[in-house]
């Protein structure tokens, strides 16, 4: 009887409904005692503790204990591998008539099925926070990636805690859960070792990260972490490369868990950087896609092959028609010069190499689970993209993908073929001409970044789960959202969605869960996921049940930094499809169907104001130096004493687009001294500060074009204050708040000063006017990764001087009362005009 009465008690505690057999408690083992496990109901998270079911008297010989039991997921659970690939569209892997060799994706869908009709949010981080949360990007605060974030609740970067992520819901219902690659999820502004890290992948359920925190990293030396410590495993080791290294550290983690309880299923978000640029695979890749000779003949005959390849296949409606090439955004392969030829070629295949060898350490992964005899119960979920193919390389390609961000869409091909040796090794931060982005989004059109084109938001997927899938090698054309990720993961385990989570109600899941596709019966089944919004940056369309209505496009990924729509929701032109007859957007048919064009703008704006879309935004560039509540906001003083690495960019004092004064007081040993007092960035772009051969040197990396270096004498031993001072000629961010880009990128006047003495002083015409090199931190007494001047020094370049005192002040140029007067004139202007 007191066992029963136990039980009862645990069930009530644990939340349990004993009337309802999917959640009814199961018990394994004896209650009270250390091996005895449970299942909950999951409504209520942390399962709140059972009571005491043993007794207590007076001493312990006459009392008896009783623990409470582990928690564990329901039998059968499965494993459940979630891979999530970067800025890959439908073209790129051979799975779906690419040419690039992806065999790892093939085995799975052999084994398993094809998704032709899974969408993600058009941009990296918007995408993969509706992933992990089963919610849309802007219900989660990304409605842009955090470096873009503002201060409305669509846009915050912040993912609210009445939105708990997949990681926690199994956590807390006894998986093992883990997190390896890239975290785009983490604010820009909450990134560094003061916290809070209730953002990072440790803090939103998932127990162990390896990986690195923001939008991409040079993949031979990232800013890499395990948890929220930063590790540099690739020190001393030539060659290393983080594709490898975090297929090796998640191979160990599951071998590792495995061996620890081999009972409890795992949870794995693998999530490489491949293949955002910069594109760096390791010089094996790149010798065997060269050798294959796959892109000689260009990127329209490419998209041509890739096209027939997938009617072959059938993975694409056979009455698709290709739309045709915009020879006004992308010169034809056949108008190019031979000097563009060759470079592009060198740049398709590094880039190709990139996709080839990430997905061979993918399937190193997967084969960890069968090596284990644990691969017929797990669930793996390989998504090929979190948006469509990148164009940000522009029409000609990028050695460097910061000038990109910093204005510079086009660098001369004569300039660019200087890094053509050296294409995708650590002496580049490489992206590819978009011509080739245009080919591997085949049969759709445009790009990542595109909203409102199939190319920028139709992925595809594999799914394998041997235990359960049994119609091996079928396609599922069904649609399927990112956000539809989440509930069928949990049907799949058989968990619901919390009710609560730490005593916060928590938001319905917006998602719908395919699992139902899983079964050959319903291959043609209707899709249950029947509406879905997309906006990124002002482009905007919905699909409502086979019709799609899209804003055209207005702006290429690359014209970042032109004046924005001011008025993204109605200023627009409108295109409207149906996705049955004009499977990739090829027929508009807005002109003839007025009335559904306006029934479908009225339920984007329903769906807008439903999932925090508002107010739209239009802008690009400008955002990303809003400002945010980071630890340096309001601030224009800081004061340091001590060495210190690793502050993130997002919570460094910004030195962009203001004036400002670095007053360095230091001791100069007997001998002299060198090494690093200050620098930011690295080898793309950044600044540095620092001592060589006693001779204190400032100096500007203009993203690895151009680098401006003062330079003062040799300082004698003793006490010494150098200092650098620069005087913007700007009027700084504030212009952005009028949708003019005026103020920032202007020139100014440096000067070096020893002691109080001028030592050197020099004009610059133009400064950097958006971001530094944002996956290289603000160091002080060394510099870790790359340097800003490898002919002047090598990391980490530690300071041999004594750093008594540094200090940093900033004066941010102020509108006046007349500059605001013209800004407001103009914009009306333009407004008019529009």
């Amino acid at each position: 009887m007191r066992r029963f009465t136990n039980l009862a008690a645990l069930v009530l505690a644990l939340g349990l409904a004993l009337a309802s057999p999917a959640a009814a408690q199961k018990v394994t083992g004896t209650l009270g005692s250390p091996s005895a496990t449970t299942t909950i109901s999951g409504k209520q998270l942390p399962a709140p503790e059972p009571k005491f079911g043993g007794v207590i008297k007076d001493d312990a010989l006459n009392s008896t204990p009783w623990w409470a039991p582990r928690i564990l997921p329901p039998a059968d659970a499965p494993n459940v591998l979630l891979i999530i690939t970067d800025d890959a569209g439908f073209a790129v892997p051979s799975t779906f008539g690419g040419v690039i060799p992806t065999p790892t994706m093939d085995r799975i869908a052999s084994e398993g099925l094809r998704y032709n009709r899974v969408f993600s949010t058009a941009l990296c981080s918007p995408t993969r926070a509706a992933l992990i949360t089963g919610r849309n990007h802007h219900s989660v605060g990304f409605g842009v990636i955090s470096e873009q974030s503002t201060g409305y609740p669509g846009y915050n970067s912040i993912i609210p805690e009445d939105k708990a992520t997949i990681g926690r819901i199994l956590l807390e219902n006894g998986y093992n859960t883990a997190w390896f690659g890239k975290d785009h999820n983490t604010p820009a502004f909450a990134a560094s070792q003061s916290g809070p890290f209730d953002q990072w992948p440790t803090g939103m359920g998932f127990e162990y990260f390896y990986g690195f925190v923001g939008g991409d990293a040079n993949q031979w030396q990232p800013n890499l972490f395990r948890n929220t410590t930063q590790i540099y495993p690739f020190t001393g080791k030539p060659g290393w490369n983080l594709i490898t290294g975090m297929a090796d550290d998640a191979i160990a983690y599951i071998n590792r868990m495995h061996q620890t309880d081999p009972s409890k299923p795992i949870f794995i978000k693998y999530a490489p950087g491949a293949t955002h640029a910069p594109h760096h695979p390791t010089k094996e890749w790149v010798d065997k896609i060269t050798d294959m000779h796959l892109f000689d003949e260009g990127y329209n005959k490419l998209r041509e092959q890739i096209f027939e390849n997938q009617k072959k296949l059938g993975v694409i409606n056979g009455t698709t028609e290709l739309t045709p090439w915009p020879d006004d955004v992308l010169k034809p392969w056949d108008k190019l010069t031979d000097e563009e030829k060759k470079l592009f070629i060198r740049q398709v295949d590094v880039f190709a190499a990139y996709a080839a060898y990430n997905d061979y350490e993918i399937g190193r992964v997967i084969d960890a689970f069968e090596d284990l005899g644990r691969l017929d119960n797990t669930l793996i979920i390989y998504i090929n993209g979190d948006n469509g193919t990148s164009a940000e390389g522009g029409p000609l390609g990028t050695p460097n993908e910061v000038a990109f961000f910093n204005g510079i869409s086009e660098m001369p091909v004569d300039v660019q073929m200087k890094w053509y040796d050296v294409w995708g090794t650590e002496q580049t931060y490489n992206h590819m001409s978009a011509g080739w982005s245009w080919a591997f989004d085949t049969p759709f059109d445009w790009f990542k970044q595109n909203a409102s084109r199939l190319g920028g938001i139709n992925q595809n997927m594999v799914v394998m789960w041997p235990d359960r899938i049994k119609d091996k090698g079928a396609l599922r054309e069904q649609f399927i959202h990112v956000i539809d990720v989440v509930p069928t993961i949990l049907e799949a385990a058989g968990i619901p969605a919390p009710e609560e989570v730490d005593g916060i109600k928590q938001e319905p899941i917006e998602g719908t869960s395919f699992l139902y596709t899983f079964d050959a019966a319903n291959a043609k089944a209707p899709s249950q996921h029947k509406t879905q919004y997309f906006e990124m940056m002002g482009q905007w369309a919905l699909y409502d049940e086979g019709w799609l209505l899209s804003t055209k496009v207005n702006r290429a990924p690359w014209q970042a930094f032109g004046k924005a729509n001011a008025d993204p929701l109605n200023n627009q032109v409108f295109q409207l499809y149906n996705l049955e007859e004009s499977w990739n957007q090829a027929h508009d048919i807005a002109a003839e169907n007025p009335d559904k064009v306006k029934e479908m703008r009225k339920r984007f704006l329903e769906e807008a104001k439903k999932y925090q879309v508002l107010p739209l935004d239009a802008s690009v560039a400008a955002r990303i130096v809003a400002p945010r509540p980071n630890i340096t906001a309001g601030r224009t003083e800081f004061v340091y004493t001590t060495p210190m690495v690793g502050l993130p960019q997002g919570d460094s004092p910004l030195l962009l687009d203001t004036s400002y004064t670095i007053t360095a007081d230091i001791t100069v040993p007997e001998g002299g001294a060198e090494g690093m007092i200050l620098t930011s960035g690295g080898r793309f772009a950044g600044y540095g500060f620092y001592l060589l051969d006693s001779k204190p040197v400032f100096l500007w990396n203009l993203i690895d074009l151009k680098r401006i270096r003062w330079e003062g004498p040799a300082l004698e031993p003793g006490k010494h204050t150098v200092e650098f001072d620069f005087v913007y000629d700007g009027l700084g961010t504030g212009t952005l708040k009028y949708n003019n880009m005026s103020g920032v990128g202007q020139g100014g006047t440096g000067t070096l000063k020893v002691d109080g003495k001028e030592a050197q002083t020099i004009k610059m015409e133009h400064t950097l006017p958006m971001i530094l090199q944002w996956d290289e931190s603000f160091d002080i007494g060394s510099d870790t990764l790359t340097g800003v001047n490898d002919a002047d020094y090598t990391p980490p370049f530690p300071l041999t001087a004594t750093l008594d005192r540094l200090t940093i002040k900033i004066d941010r140029p102020q509108l006046s009362a007349e500059d605001i007067k013209k800004l407001q004139s103009a914009m009306r202007n333009n407004k008019s005009s529009e």
